[in-house]
């Protein structure tokens, strides 16, 4: 098991356990699911978030 598919179960678990009897419950599940997907993807390099950052920075800079 990768840190992609840890990281997904890990945002699906804490999803279900803040949406338990709340509303917006599926709202919720997908926050988290997504949240974990992209933690997981980064752990496992397959996100850049310095390019990101840098990327940022010079929109900003314009």
């Amino acid at each position: 098991m990768n840190a992609t598919t840890l990281g997904l179960f890990t945002g699906l678990a804490l999803g279900f356990a803040a949406a338990f009897g709340g509303f917006g419950a599926f709202a919720i599940v997908l926050v988290f699911a997504v949240a974990g997907l992209l933690i997981g993807r980064w752990l496992d390099g397959s996100i850049d978030l310095a390019g990101w950052v840098r990327a940022v920075q010079e929109r900003s800079r314009r």
